[in-house]
């Protein structure tokens, strides 16, 4: 059995055509994993924007979250680490599907490997702005008082500004690939074998000392993901098949 690693799908960010073959292409790969994979790892950005009211999610995503269900009704642990773009999720992943959430990077312990996962953002060298703006995003008070926006509302407001951002984002460089090596690093040097990032959505495999480094890319160009198998960590190319 296998453990898969995959970030950076960021569903509902283009036009409705572009989403649907995008989420063929995840699904088709979720089919192909099922009766191999013992943890399926999440790290971050799975939507390009998630809020959850108390009784309300977001449209849309039905399949994604069907494929799931059925992941965790094969006895599948599913973790689920948050991004900068998911990262006002409740409690419904957890309450209703049964998925180990994290809120902030962790360690786990699979096939013999200490791997430390961490979605990336806010580890950018000259990105002092995102570092100020994290905690703001992530504050519990602000999580509350914009729930009481009425949901057509929040989401739309939301998504225009998801969009603005990445906009403004995509033509800077804040020096992330050099903040998550460095990063890295210094967690293999605490005794970590591997380090499992997203975000940059450039996806990367890179050996320090004993260790290794994994970017997993992203799903919008690449459709990359990890795999873990008899201890080996490999990057892959999702073409149809394995």
């Amino acid at each position: 059995m296998a453990a898969y690693f995959f970030s950076d799908v960021h569903l509902g960010l283009g036009p409705k055509d572009e989403e649907r073959k995008k989420e063929d292409r995840l699904l088709s790969f979720l089919d192909s994993i099922m009766e191999d994979t013992s943890h399926l790892f999440i790290v971050g950005d799975l939507f390009d924007f998630w809020f959850e009211y108390k009784t309300v999610i977001p449209k849309g995503f039905h399949r994604t979250l069907a494929k799931l269900d059925e992941f965790r009704g094969n006895n599948i642990d599913i973790h689920y680490l948050i991004g900068n773009h998911d990262c006002w999720m409740g409690d419904f992943f957890a309450t209703e599907m049964g998925i180990h959430v994290h809120r902030d990077p962790f360690e786990v312990a699979i096939q013999g490997k200490r791997i430390f996962l961490h979605h990336g953002d806010g580890l950018a060298q000259n990105d002092l702005g995102y570092r100020i703006v994290k905690p703001i995003l992530r504050n519990k008070v602000n999580f509350w008082l914009y729930r009481w926006l009425h949901p057509d509302i929040g989401v739309r407001l939301a998504i225009g500004t998801s969009r603005s951002s990445r906009a403004y984002t995509s033509t800077k460089h804040y020096g992330e690939e050099s903040g998550m090596l460095k990063f890295a690093e210094e967690k293999i040097h605490q005794g970590c074998d591997i380090v499992v990032m997203g975000h940059r959505h450039q996806p990367n495999i890179q050996t320090f000392n004993e260790g290794s480094y994994v970017n997993l890319g992203d799903w919008i160009t690449h459709n990359t993901f990890g795999r873990l198998k008899d201890g080996v960590m490999t990057l892959n190319t999702w073409k149809g098949n394995l």
